[in-house]
């Protein structure tokens, strides 16, 4: 899901809000705080901006087939019809 460069920054990003009068993080702390906020982002079910972008990719090209599909089915409508309708006018 995220890789950890991205968790440790989030990480460090917390960790960077102690005011420094309450000392340095252990990293027995560090290590919590990465691993809850990896829990957290799990529990959001949250994507990566790759992710995200390649299953719009995705949506786009299933959608513009979806489109030519309409479009052909359409087309093959109009021209089943028309002979049903040549035929009817010559009776």
């Amino acid at each position: 899901m995220f890789n950890p460069q991205q968790l440790e920054g989030i990480a460090r990003k917390v960790l960077d809000t102690i005011p420094p009068e309450m000392g340095q993080a252990p990293q027995a702390l560090k290590a919590q705080i990465k691993a809850k906020i990896q829990s957290a982002m799990q529990d959001m079910d949250v994507v990566t901006r790759e992710e995200f972008d390649t299953q719009t990719a995705v949506l786009a090209k299933t959608r513009a087939k979806l489109e030519a599909l309409e479009k052909r089915l359409a087309d093959w409508e109009t021209q089943t019809r028309q002979p049903a309708s040549n035929a009817n006018e010559q009776a």
